[in-house]
């Protein structure tokens, strides 16, 4: 009696972990963007800061957990890609669909004042420090007192509501925040293993892997939630998302992981993805500067993205 190929076998297991991992992300990401809200309304915090902080840094956390791992586990090579990749995500893929979704997304806020200068200043202040191939420990401590000064600035700048006119955060509230913050851990951890593995199978050259599926898998809660602030036409949100999280990625992701052991930089990143990752960082820059992301321009960075994709895959074979 003929039996199944193991691959084959192995191969339909993770695409339905995949499939799985995915709606659960989806709901569960729908849940702390609820949450989230509803917890930083109530202290009087705008729905833009609520992104940046609470929302964008709880989507970053695979990239930080599986960063982390990566050194540990001797790969650490995966941590730029991841980090790089993850950045060009947020910005083209994240915040071109969240645009095409709203049809619009209106800057109303003082985003073009400190935010997305700070985003700016982030990304060449990356691509300085590891144009030698290298990040020192001093390098380190640079980054992650850039995050803390943003942090500070962030929530210093911002007036809050008057209590009277605050909403009341009950334990639901609470609950769901955990719960989902929790399995937007868990199910985008899934996801990414599920995507490692299929790659694998699929025997895919692995710096591709951390370049484009890994940074993408890691992207996928902060594509969930903003695509769900989307619907609710809380846009604000979505951009603080992007804005926090690319910022997270490049202090904290980086700065944390190298604390864990060196990190090895790539030299097809410094040369190519780097770069790529400041230019579409000067294009969101541009863009903002009405004030109004169009859907056309959405679509233009979905295009953009479908591009570096295309590079990354022509240059991993």
């Amino acid at each position: 009696m003929p039996t199944a190929n193991p691959n084959r076998v192995d191969l339909f297991l993770y695409i339905l972990l995949f499939i799985g991992s995915l709606g659960l992300l989806l709901k569960s990401s729908d849940w702390f963007v609820e949450a989230a809200e509803e917890i930083g309304l109530s202290l009087g915090i705008s729905p833009f800061i609520i992104g940046v902080t609470i929302v964008a840094f709880g989507t970053s956390l695979p990239e930080l957990a599986s960063s982390i791992a990566a050194v540990l586990a001797g790969q650490s090579e995966i941590v730029m890609g991841n980090v790089v990749g993850s950045n060009i995500a947020n910005i083209l893929l994240v915040l071109g669909i969240t645009t095409i979704i709203a049809k619009e997304v209106k800057l109303d806020f003082s985003v073009l004042d400190i935010d997305i200068p700070f985003l700016l200043g982030s990304s060449f202040l990356l691509w300085f420090t590891l144009s030698d191939f290298n990040l020192s420990i001093f390098e380190t401590i640079i980054l992650l007192s850039c995050l803390v000064l943003f942090l500070i600035n962030s929530f210093k700048r911002e007036e809050r509501a008057d209590k009277n006119a605050r909403p009341e955060a009950g334990w639901r509230a609470y609950t769901l925040l955990i719960l989902g913050g929790i399995f937007v851990y868990l199910s985008a951890d899934w996801t990414i293993t599920a995507i490692q593995k299929l790659s694998e199978i699929a025997q895919i050259n692995p710096e591709l892997i951390a370049l484009s599926l890994v940074a993408l898998g890691t992207s996928l809660p902060e594509v969930a939630v903003s695509i769900a602030a989307a619907r609710r036409g809380k846009t604000g949100i979505a951009v603080g998302n992007v804005v926090g999280s690319n910022i997270f990625n490049s202090f904290a992701v980086l700065g944390i992981a190298r604390l864990f052991g060196d990190l090895t930089i790539p030299e097809n990143i410094v040369d190519f993805s780097l770069p790529f990752m400041v230019a579409v960082t000067l294009i969101l820059t541009v863009i903002s500067v009405s004030r109004i992301i169009s859907r056309w321009e959405g679509v233009l960075l979905v295009i953009l993205y479908i591009y570096f994709m295309g590079e990354v895959f022509k240059s991993a074979f």
